[in-house]
C-alpha cells in the first residue's frame, strides 16, 4: 500500500489471503469469488497469475484485485453529483479539516465523519441526526494519539490492534484539542484504529482524529448501498466517499470494554462475526431469535454457537428486512436446518411473532432465564448456578415486567429465588424516557404524603397522579434497570432520556468512580413468589437524604454501595439453600462499570466461583444464545423453565 514500486500503491481495495473482507462480501458457499459481491469484477491477467499462483500471498484471495480491474473510490456532493477531481480521497480529507459531514462507505456500512477536533462540526452533526447527547466514538490515526488522550492498558492495545479492530472504550486522560461535544459527561471514549486501507489512506492525506458513527437513523440498520445512501443522508452529509464493491451483508463496528482484567463485548459485530463460540457439548440444531433491542440470532450446530452480527432494535420494517436477510445468510453459510425456533415470552415482539409465522417447532422462554443460561454456555458450565441477572426489562412469567432478579438453576430450569418489589411506572414507555416520571411513582408508592423534591419543579406533577391513583396506564415492574434512573431523577442528576442507559451512565459518572463503604440501607421480605427485596424504604431514604442536602456524588456512591450489599446479601441466602458456591452475572445493568468492578471482586472474595461474559454481550447482543441452549435442552426433555 506504502510502496510507491508496487502496482498496487495507494490502493484502497489491497488484499491479501490474510487481510480484506469476507464475511460482508459472501453471498453464499463455497467462498469462490462467483458467490461473492466481487464477481462482477472481472481480474486482469496480473491479478489473476497471483490468483492461481501456490507462491503468491494472494493466491486464491477472493477479493484480489488491483487499480486496473477492481473496484474503485468516487466523491459525491451532498446531491450526489459526481465531483471531478484527481485525488477523492485528499479532497475529502480537505472537506472534513473545513468542517464538513463526510458519508463514508466503509467495509460493512456507510460511517458518518467529522474533524473530531472541530466543534462546530460535531454539534453540526449531532443538530443534523437528532443525537443530542450520545457519546460518539473516534478513530484516530494511531496508538500514539491513541495514547495522547487516553490511558491504555496493553490489553486494550492488543484489542485495538488486533485484526477484529474493534472500537474500545477507553478511560479518557486528556480531550484537549478534541471537540468537548463528542463524548460529554463520561469519562470513557470510544476509540478504534484504521481497519481498512481506505481508512489508512484518508488518514495519510491529513486527518488524525475523526469522530465515526454508523450512517443510520434512530433503530434502524447501517446503511450500506450506495443510491439509498445519497437519498436518505442528503440532509445530513455534505459529500459522499464511495466505491463500487457492493455489500453484501451489513456489520457494524464491534464495541468492546475493557473491566476487571478482561476485554469484553458490548456490541459483538465486525471482525468477530461469524467466528463461533464454543459450547461443552453438542446436540440438535437449534436457533435463539433474540429479543426486541440489540437484536442477535443464533444457531447452534454441534458444539458450535454461532452468533449474528448486530441487527438492533427490531421496531421498524427496516431492521425486519435486515433480520430475516441475516437469518438466510447465515443458515445457508452454516448449513444448517434448525428443529426449533427460541423466542421470548413477550407476545408483541416481533421476533416472537416472526417465530410464530415459521414452519417449524417454536418454544417461547423468559427472558432473564435465557440470560443466565447464556453466560453458563458462554463459560461452558452446566450449572447450577446462582443468576443475578440485572437489566431494564424482561417480561415475567406472570405477565409482568421483571429486572432485577435472582434465579438458582440452569439452561433446564430455574427458580426465582429473590427479586425487586415491583413499583409502579406512570405512563408506561413514558416513564422510560422521562425517569422524573418514574420517581414519582416510586415516591408515590412509598409515601404516604409526597415530599417536595427539587427534581418535581416544573414538571406536570398532577397528571401523573392521576394516573397513579387511578392506576391507568401504570404497569409495575421490577427492573433494576429502572431503578438507576429513578436516583438518578430523585437526586437532580437526570430526569430526560435522550438514549438507552442515559440516566443510569449519568448516576455512575457521579459517583467519581468510587463506591466507599457506607451505602444506604436495605430489606427484604418472605412472599409466595420467593424472596422480594424491597424498594419502598430505600426510596425514603434516598429522598430523606436530597431532601436534606446530600450531594449527588454521595447519593450515587452510596446506591451503588447499597446495591453491592444487598447482591452480597442475597448470594449468601440463596447459597445457604441451595448449597449452590457458583455465581453468573449477566444483564445489562452489568455494563456498569463501578457496580461490576466492585460486586465481581466482593463475590469471589466471599468465596463463590463467579461466571461473567466476555465473548458474548451480557446485555440483550447475548439473549439469542442463552434462548439456543435453552432450546436444546427442551428437545433432549429436559427443560422445565422458570419454577
Amino acid at each position: 500500500l506504502a510502496d510507491p514500486e508496487n502496482r498496487r500503491f495507494q490502493y484502497p481495495f489491497i488484499n491479501c489471503t490474510n487481510c480484506g473482507p469476507r464475511f460482508t462480501i459472501v453471498e453464499k458457499i463455497p467462498y469462490d469469488r462467483p458467490f461473492t459481491s466481487m464477481k462482477g469484477f472481472s481480474m486482469c491477467a496480473a491479478c489473476d497469475e497471483e490468483y492461481h499462483d501456490p507462491l503468491d500471498r494472494r493466491f486464491h484471495a477472493q477479493p484480489t484485485a488491483c487499480r486496473d480491474c477492481g473496484p474503485g473510490i468516487e466523491l459525491r456532493d451532498a446531491s450526489g453529483k459526481k465531483v471531478r477531481c484527481i485525488d477523492a480521497l485528499a479532497e475529502a480529507a480537505a472537506l472534513l479539516k473545513d468542517g464538513k459531514i463526510l458519508a463514508l462507505k466503509g467495509v460493512g456500512g456507510f460511517h458518518l465523519a467529522v474533524d473530531a477536533r472541530n466543534d462546530a462540526a460535531v454539534r453540526l452533526l449531532r443538530a443534523r441526526k437528532g443525537r443530542e447527547e450520545k457519546p460518539f466514538a473516534v478513530m484516530m490515526r494511531d496508538m500514539e494519539l491513541v495514547r495522547q488522550f487516553c490511558d491504555v492498558e496493553p490489553e486494550e492495545a492488543s484489542a485495538l490492534l488486533s485484526p477484529e479492530a474493534p472500537i474500545v472504550l477507553l478511560v479518557k486522560r486528556s480531550m484537549k484539542g478534541l471537540s468537548a461535544s463528542i463524548a460529554p459527561g463520561n469519562d470513557r471514549l470510544g476509540v478504534m484504529l484504521p481497519y481498512s486501507p481506505l481508512h489508512s489512506l484518508l488518514f495519510d492525506r491529513g486527518a488524525d482524529v475523526l469522530l465515526m458513527t454508523s450512517a443510520n437513523f434512530s433503530e434502524e440498520p447501517i446503511l450500506h448501498e450506495n443510491g439509498e445512501a445519497i437519498e436518505r443522508l442528503g440532509g445530513i452529509a455534505d459529500a459522499f466517499l464511495l466505491h463500487d464493491r457492493p455489500i453484501h451483508i451489513r456489520c457494524d463496528d464491534s464495541v468492546t470494554i475493557f473491566l476487571s482484567g478482561k476485554l469484553r463485548q458490548i456490541r459483538r459485530s465486525r471482525g468477530y462475526v461469524p467466528a463461533p463460540v464454543f459450547l461443552s457439548g453438542g446436540g440438535a440444531p437449534v436457533m435463539g431469535t433474540g429479543g426486541e433491542l440489540k437484536n442477535t440470532i443464533c444457531f447452534l450446530k454441534g458444539s458450535k454457537a454461532i452468533l449474528s452480527q448486530h441487527i438492533g432494535d427490531m421496531k421498524n420494517y427496516e431492521a425486519w428486512q435486515h433480520f430475516e436477510q441475516i437469518f438466510r445468510h447465515l443458515q445457508g453459510i452454516f448449513q444448517v436446518s434448525p428443529e426449533l425456533l427460541v423466542h421470548d415470552l413477550h407476545p408483541d415482539y416481533m421476533t416472537t411473532q416472526w417465530a410464530a409465522a415459521q414452519p417449524l417447532p417454536v418454544l417461547g422462554v423468559q427472558h432473564h432465564h435465557a440470560h443466565l443460561a447464556s453466560c453458563l454456555a458462554e463459560n461452558r458450565a452446566d450449572g447450577p448456578a446462582i443468576g443475578i441477572v440485572l437489566d431494564g426489562t424482561g417480561y415475567g412469567t406472570d405477565g409482568m415486567i421483571w429486572g432485577g432478579e435472582v434465579l438458582i438453576g440452569d439452561a433446564s430450569e430455574a427458580e426465582r429465588f429473590a427479586s425487586l418489589e415491583p413499583m409502579p411506572l406512570p405512563g408506561g414507555d413514558a416513564a422510560v424516557t422521562q425517569p422524573w416520571r418514574a420517581a414519582l411513582g416510586y415516591l408515590f408508592r412509598s409515601f404516604s404524603v409526597l415530599p417536595e423534591l427539587p427534581f418535581m419543579s416544573g414538571k406536570p406533577a398532577a397528571s401523573v397522579l392521576e394516573l397513579l391513583e387511578k392506576k391507568l396506564h401504570t404497569p409495575e415492574t421490577s427492573s433494576c434497570g429502572r431503578l438507576f434512573d429513578v436516583v438518578a431523577a430523585l437526586s437532580g442528576i437526570c430526569d430526560r432520556i435522550t438514549f438507552e442507559g442515559q440516566a443510569a451512565i449519568a448516576l455512575m459518572q457521579a459517583a467519581g468512580g468510587s463506591i466507599g463503604r457506607e451505602g444506604f440501607s436495605f430489606s427484604f421480605e418472605e412472599n409466595a413468589g420467593g424472596l422480594r427485596i424491597l424498594i419502598a424504604p430505600l426510596v425514603r431514604e434516598i429522598a430523606d437524604a436530597v431532601a436534606e442536602g446530600m450531594s449527588q456524588g454521595e447519593v450515587s456512591r452510596r446506591f451503588h454501595r447499597a446495591l453491592v450489599d444487598c447482591f452480597l446479601e442475597i448470594t449468601r441466602k440463596a447459597s445457604k439453600k441451595s448449597g449452590v458456591k457458583t455465581v453468573a452475572l449477566s444483564g445489562g445493568v452489568f455494563q456498569n462499570a463501578l457496580l461490576f468492578e466492585t460486586l465481581l471482586p466482593e463475590l469471589e472474595r466471599a468465596g463463590y466461583r463467579v461466571l461473567t461474559q466476555r465473548d458474548v454481550p451480557t446485555n440483550d447482543g447475548g439473549l439469542s444464545l442463552g434462548q439456543a441452549v435453552i432450546g436444546r435442552r427442551f428437545l433432549e426433555g429436559r427443560y422445565r423453565g422458570v419454577l
